[in-house]
């Protein structure tokens, strides 16, 4: 098996367990089409852009933690995250929109799954990330 080989199964095993795990709720509120062509994204991702998204959410989590000690949504450090997570949504949706953005935010505080995925840097850090990403995208 090529590297290339290799990297493809790891793209699509992504996207099978990214459908065991949220594929039914997903589709029941998206629709098949969104589904499918946001999975075509990531299987048709080049290694050099997924590690890009890699990079890009590993700066997201260690600016959000910074901005979170910090306590300042509205500051610089909390606006850097913000804007990082921007680029790594963009990496998986060239679609970007501010509404999108604000959107995830209220997601993640919402729901458990994803609130565990911001809050596992600090209690409370998914509600302040939802406060900067709404500063972040006012119009």
């Amino acid at each position: 098996m090529t590297g290339q080989e290799g990297f493809e199964d790891f793209k699509q095993k992504l996207v099978d367990e990214n459908e065991q795990k949220y594929g039914k709720e997903a589709r029941a509120k998206y629709g098949d089409a969104a589904v499918d062509e946001s999975n075509a994204r990531v299987r048709g991702l080049t290694k050099e852009q997924y590690d890009k998204g890699e990079q890009l959410r590993i700066g997201v989590e260690e600016a959000l933690q910074a901005a979170f000690e910090a306590g300042d949504p509205a500051g610089e450090l909390a606006q850097r995250a913000c804007d990082l997570h921007r680029q790594w949504l963009c990496v998986y949706n060239p679609e970007y929109s501010k509404e999108y953005h604000r959107g995830l935010g209220e997601m993640y505080v919402a729901d458990e799954r994803f609130r565990a995925n911001y809050d596992k840097l600090a209690p409370g850090c998914t509600e302040f990330f939802r406060d900067a990403i709404n500063i972040f995208c006012r119009e």
